[in-house]
């Protein structure tokens, strides 16, 4: 299987399983995103629809996007509102927006899936209006050092999803290339246990044109 069938099959449990990584960015995300006022909003990574209910309390108007159509299916029969829209769609591919179309981003457990994480924050870059600001919340590199990836039970046994290890510095080295800022960065722990590696890495990053 590759990375979107897997989530396609993975998609009929990702609610119920047991899964840290996925209820630890829920709680990153809305520590790290403050919204005073309604904003037009992307949603990468949307899955089942975890972030997109929240999301949508803050939004004027939301993009709930994935790269599996069956997580989308599942958070589309979750959430009915007049406000968003959903769409299956490639991160690797031309995103396919206005530019200047969005004030937030938000990509969650998305980019250890992507090899060229450079080309997403150019992507991001267009369509975000000036000041615009680009979260991402991601398996933190020092986990994936020690071997942690996505992976579900699906029946038949463990499947591990293909995952590209990026460092710090290749984040930081993206957002500069496409003329982003840092705002905010901060690590997430497994019951706030600071002596262990760290799970999620979370950041935001601020437009600067």
């Amino acid at each position: 299987m590759n990375v979107q069938q897997a989530y396609n099959v993975w998609a009929d449990n990702y609610d119920t399983v047991n899964n840290k990584t996925r209820d630890l960015e829920a709680v990153a995300l809305r520590d790290s995103v403050s919204i005073s006022e309604p904003l037009d909003i992307l949603e990468i990574g949307c899955g089942t629809g975890k972030n997109t209910e929240w999301l949508l309390t803050k939004a004027n108007y939301l993009v709930a996007a994935d790269f599996s159509a069956e997580m989308v299916a599942k958070a589309k029969e979750k959430i009915i509102a007049n406000n968003i829209e959903f769409r299956q769609f490639d991160l690797r591919c031309d995103w396919g927006f206005s530019e200047n179309q969005f004030d937030l981003i938000t990509c969650s457990l998305a980019l250890e899936h992507i090899e060229n994480i450079d080309f997403v924050f150019g992507q991001a870059n267009k369509v975000l209006r000036t000041g615009g600001l680009f979260y991402t919340g991601e398996l933190h590199p020092f986990k994936q050092y020690q071997g942690s990836k996505a992976r579900f039970d699906t029946g038949d046994g463990v499947f591990e999803l293909e995952c590209y290890v990026h460092h710090i510095s290749e984040f930081f080295a993206a957002a500069k290339n496409n003329d982003f800022e840092l705002v905010d960065l901060k690590e997430w722990f497994d019951d706030n246990d600071k002596t262990a590696a760290p799970r999620l890495i979370a950041m935001i990053f601020r437009t600067k044109k």
